[in-house]
């Protein structure tokens, strides 16, 4: 396991899903954490345990001067705060999924410049890959140029990348690039509005009674490819260590590619309720096929994913039940490796 002790090591966005789960990992390796967050979509309650043992910085990072604040006296950057939302909010033609994010990644390098931090990771996504039916599965590195994304969020993931590919080569910062595949893990947002597809399903299965039925969008024969959160954070890591030389790189995991219908029969066969599943075709369902190309990442990071789709799906349930129905939640899945 890395050792980062006594190194500052700043997570933006930390105060979120999976940057409280990277702020865990980082202390547990002997890092001093410093979380930047304006808590406009993250919660404290996320990081609540923690208090003691990180530094907290609210601080509004599309500004110069918050991120100079941010990255001062600070190591190494992990990059995960953006304008973010559900798949009724990434789509092309939206300017609060584009200029937010593109000032903080501008904002945040620049900081990283002047304050001399050593190595900064961003936090990019599989949003940079054309992704409308254009019968791909397995998306590798080099299918994200010429890029076409979709969604004006893909368009500032491109942005974010691009930009610290300049920073590589015209700057001291040594800067990566994770494109993150659909992770999936406790502590996602259940709010209908804006949750993500795993999240969505368990809260939708836990509300409805024994006998009814759930809706999923489109047909349901949509593929994905779902990484847990703890295996997600541990590859950051590796990539932060092994792999600041301006290029993106994929995270996922594909060993277990499956469709939106068997994803929901997985969550209703879990929850031991007799439900059925009806379609709507009329609205959004993302790409057909959605999965990440591990090559480059096993042979770079020398690593891969630990976390079996049965194994999170059931602590991403037991979690959404307890904190639908206020039970007592489960410990999070852990990895073999």
């Amino acid at each position: 396991m890395t050792d980062l002790t006594d190194r500052a090591v700043l997570v933006t966005g930390g105060a979120g899903f999976i940057g409280s789960y990277l702020a865990e990992e980082l202390l547990e390796r002997g890092a001093d954490v410093v979380v930047a967050d304006d808590f406009s979509r993250g919660g404290f309650e996320k990081i609540s345990h923690l208090e003691d043992d990180i530094e907290v910085r609210p601080t509004d990072l599309t500004t110069h001067k918050g991120c100079i604040e941010a990255t001062e006296g600070v190591d190494d950057v992990f990059h995960l705060a953006a304008a973010v939302g559900g798949i009724h909010y990434i789509k092309r033609e939206n300017v609060h999924g584009l200029t937010p994010s593109v000032l903080m990644n501008q904002h945040m390098l620049e900081a990283a410049r002047i304050n001399d931090v050593d190595r900064f990771l961003f936090a990019s996504s599989a949003c940079i890959y054309r992704q409308e039916h254009d019968d791909l599965n397995l998306f590798s590195e080099d299918q994200g140029i010429p890029a076409d994304p979709h969604s004006t969020y893909g368009w500032a993931k491109v942005l974010g990348e691009v930009a610290c590919e300049a920073y590589q080569t015209d700057t001291d910062l040594k800067t990566g690039s994770v494109r993150i595949f659909n992770c999936y893990g406790p502590r996602e947002s259940l709010d209908p509005k804006s949750s993500h597809v795993i999240p969505s399903l368990c809260r939708k299965v836990i509300e409805e009674p024994d006998g009814g039925s759930i809706e999923l969008f489109g047909d349901g024969t949509q593929e994905r490819g779902f990484i847990y959160v703890t295996d997600l954070v541990e590859g950051m890591i590796e990539t932060i260590e092994k792999k600041v030389d301006g290029e993106p790189i994929n995270l996922g995991n594909s060993m277990e590619v499956v469709s939106m219908n068997e994803l929901a029969e997985k969550i209703i066969e879990i929850s031991g309720k007799d439900i059925s599943i009806e379609h709507d075709l009329s609205k959004p369902t993302g790409t057909d096929k959605y999965a990440c190309d591990m090559t480059k990442m096993k042979e770079e990071l020398d690593w891969e994913p630990g976390v079996s789709l049965d194994d999170g799906l059931q602590q991403v349930f037991e979690w959404a039940r307890s904190e639908l129905e206020g039970t007592k939640p489960v410990a999070p899945a852990e990895g073999d490796n």
